[in-house]
């Protein structure tokens, strides 16, 4: 409840008259319980608990409610991690992004109709985008070092941020903090990102932690959705090192 209370889910199931069913721990065979049991339509989850849901024993997963909409967010989710929650569960994942300083959210991954007729695992690849601006954040946009907006390629760098009423005023007693965040108005994210030309923003790393091989950009998030993939991985982080050789 502490982190769907920013989500807004806390306020926003009680107000809609729902029903909210709490578990004291994460546990994935007492999440398919609740699920089957007290008929959940909707379930927040962090990309951590999805894997732990997803990696269940299959007989568990074989008795999963199906049509059970989940939102996700906290960290990127991994593609294989969608494909198969939405594949083998029929649950339906929507992909949300923000951060504290910003209310939190600012983007969703908003399904399209053309998302409908491609394969589950490029429709997943799509999902595990942070996508575009919601329609309450205000402005949301991708730029380079000098603060233009990086070409919509997939490939070209940049950071993320955003300004709008849901933006923080700053740190608590923090000018500094405050004053390196918030430049000429935008709030500067961290978040290293690539606009795709249809539009929806991708997270790569965060800047400080990119990795750089011999002159060269490499997404730790983009290994570890590959290393995913393999039946024989159940979570990975890449972490650069130094390197004599390579930087």
């Amino acid at each position: 409840m502490f982190h769907v209370n920013g989500w807004t889910f806390t306020w926003v199931v009680t107000a809609a008259g729902g029903t909210h069913v709490c578990l004291r721990k994460v546990v994935p065979a007492e999440v398919y319980d609740a699920c089957n049991r007290e008929r959940i339509t909707h379930l927040c989850a962090a990309p951590t608990i999805l894997i732990g849901v997803a990696n269940a024993p299959e007989d568990l997963r074989r008795q999963a409610r199906h049509g059970v909409k989940v939102l996700t967010a906290g960290a990127p989710p991994a593609a294989a991690t969608i494909e198969r929650v939405e594949g083998e569960l029929g649950w339906e994942i929507t992909h949300i992004y923000g951060l504290t300083e910003t209310s939190p959210f600012i983007s969703i991954c908003e399904p399209l109709p053309e998302h409908d007729k491609l394969s589950s695992a490029a429709r997943a690849n799509l999902k595990a985008r942070q996508g575009v601006g919601l329609i309450g954040t205000g402005e949301l946009r991708v730029v380079d070092q000098d603060g233009h907006d990086v070409p919509a390629d997939g490939k070209t760098l940049g950071e993320i941020v955003a300004r709008g009423n849901v933006i923080m005023k700053g740190y608590y007693k923090d000018p500094q903090a405050t004053e390196a965040a918030i430049q000429d108005g935008w709030f500067h994210s961290g978040d290293a990102a690539v606009v795709h030309p249809d539009g929806y923003a991708e997270i790569h790393d965060r800047i400080k932690d990119v990795i750089v091989s011999g002159g060269e950009n490499i997404s730790s998030v983009e290994v570890e959705g590959a290393l995913l993939r393999h039946p024989s991985v159940l979570e990975v982080a890449v972490v650069g090192l130094p390197d004599e050789k390579w930087g």
